[in-house]
């Protein structure tokens, strides 16, 4: 990958800050790319990988994608959906998870019938707005920067759309949800529409990989002959799992991807089968 087909780097944006920021670059890392070390750091070249990182800040990230000034980048699906850039998603990468919610004053609002002709304030309009439009529902929706749960004391909304992790500081302001739910995000890969830069599958193959190998442990044990088609229903792997013959007579080794949830479970289910000398490993990453 050091030498694209044109010659010219893949420009990937990556968080400048924040929970997003760390976990991207950790997966990066992991990945095999170079990140920065400093976080006034604003560019970094990989040359060796043929990429070349932009650390933005993660609401204006689908913007510079979906422009084509950027090739690719990590940001969130609120985010991406809110923009309302001609970028995609390519791939959910598991963490920054958030769910958005309608709130309002403790027993005044019990389902979106409620909302027509009500005041809704928010930091994300494209969701909210989209949100509305999808259902038919004709509310105001009103552009907030920061902290809007006092909107609604303050005279400025009826009801609010905003994040809702623990719901205490919804409790604390004497508001509560209601309703379905808005959008339920999480960070994403995200790429420009139309054609890809050569080398992006490269690099969003190394990313899965990453996400993968985390999913997964690798499962080495040994067992006897006689047990080695029960113990494969255990762990049939990904194609297939490899199995060698010991120096010990009737006996076998098996390894095996499995996944990492549901783990320790099945050693005692191997164990109980008969295996012996089980171990689980961790896989740093992978091509499947």
């Amino acid at each position: 990958m050091s030498q694209s087909s044109t010659g010219a780097l893949l420009r990937v944006a990556v968080p400048n800050k924040g929970a997003l920021s760390v976990a991207a670059t950790e997966i990066l890392r992991e990945s095999g790319y170079r990140q920065r070390r400093d976080s006034k750091e604003l560019a970094v070249t990989d040359a060796d990988n043929g990429v070349e990182f932009f650390y933005l800040r993660p609401r204006d990230i689908a913007l510079y994608v979906g422009s084509g000034t950027l090739d690719a980048g990590i940001t969130g699906r609120d985010l991406l959906l809110d923009s309302r850039a001609d970028a995609k998603e390519v791939r959910a990468l598991g963490f920054g998870r958030s769910r958005f919610h309608f709130a309002g004053p403790a027993g005044r609002y019990a389902s979106l019938a409620d909302l027509p002709g009500k005041r809704i304030a928010t930091s994300y309009t494209g969701v909210v707005e989209a949100f509305l439009d999808e259902r038919g529902i004709d509310a105001s929706v009103i552009r907030l920067d920061g902290a809007v749960e006092t909107s609604i004391q303050l005279g400025v909304a009826d009801v609010i759309a905003d994040v809702v992790e623990t719901g205490s500081t919804l409790r604390a302001a004497g508001l509560e949800t209601f309703g379905e739910q808005i959008l339920e995000s999480e960070a994403v890969l995200v790429t420009r529409q139309g054609e890809q830069h050569p080398d992006f599958e490269i690099f969003r193959r190394r990313v899965e990989g990453v996400l993968t190998a985390r999913s997964y442990v690798m499962m080495d044990y040994d067992i006897p002959s006689e047990h080695v088609q029960a113990a494969v229903a255990l762990t049939p792997g990904i194609e297939s799992p490899t199995v060698s013959p010991l120096h010990r007579e009737g006996w076998v080794a098996v390894r095996a991807m499995v996944p990492r949830t549901g783990s320790q479970r099945l050693m005692d289910a191997l164990f109980e089968l008969g295996a012996r000398g089980i171990l689980l490993t961790d896989i740093h990453a992978c091509r499947l």
